[in-house]
């Protein structure tokens, strides 16, 4: 088949800019509900992700009833409760302070699943690394964020969340895993940089920390 024209310099650039300006966005969500059709494009480019075996497994439950987000919301304040405990001191009140989640404030949240037992792709590519299924779902959420962020639309994963209640109030059958849960929404502004790096909780690492070459080695610059 013929190969599409090169992308041109500009679109290029929008590409990285997208990539260098996502954030996990936690606050500043507008009441204002997605359109559908700007719904149905972040769906369809999440669904357009990387699949072991083209196998497709992600499935996409969005959730816009208020008494559904308040029940999600309930297990993050327990969740959330559990984890602060961990934190002594100082960073017991700075963890405190981090605003974790837009559960409530989003006017909707989407929880991306995967169904790891689907025969789609016939099974190729998972006999030997069978969390490959997970690894294309995380694919896909990754794709929703970076067309969100090009379409001016906050997205903030929360995992401060118990799976196992979780399941049950979104009904999820035992063979679909639940991968991540997300606020999605207009927002009033996004961060030049991410949250916890802008209130002190971590800092980014220099590239020529993370890569080495031919065999693993810590912290090679080489």
């Amino acid at each position: 088949m013929p190969v599409n024209k090169a992308f041109s310099e500009l679109e290029r650039a929008a590409v990285y800019r997208a990539i260098a300006e996502r954030r996990d966005v936690r606050r500043g969500f507008l009441s204002r509900p997605l359109p559908d059709e700007l719904l149905q494009r972040l769906l369809a480019a999440a669904h357009s992700a990387p699949s072991v075996g083209l196998m497709q497994p992600s499935r996409f439950i969005v959730i816009r009833d208020l008494a559904k987000r308040r029940a999600v919301h309930d297990i993050f304040k327990e969740a959330n409760a559990k984890a602060a405990a961990i934190y002594e001191g100082a960073q017991g009140d700075q963890y405190a302070a981090l605003k974790l989640e837009g559960i409530l404030e989003a006017p909707q949240n989407i929880c991306i699943v995967c169904d790891t037992q689907n025969e789609r792709g016939h099974k190729l590519g998972r006999q030997t690394m069978p969390e490959t299924a997970a690894y294309s779902t995380v694919c896909a959420v990754q794709n929703l964020w970076l067309a969100a962020r090009a379409e001016e639309v906050g997205v903030g994963w929360v995992s401060i969340l118990d799976p196992i209640r979780l399941r049950a109030i979104l009904e999820i059958p035992d063979h679909i895993l639940p991968v991540a849960y997300l606020c999605i929404g207009y927002v009033d502004q996004f961060a030049s940089e991410p949250e916890l790096e802008r209130s002190g909780w971590e800092k980014r690492v220099p590239l020529e920390t993370t890569v080495c070459y031919d065999v693993y080695s810590e912290g090679s610059k080489s």
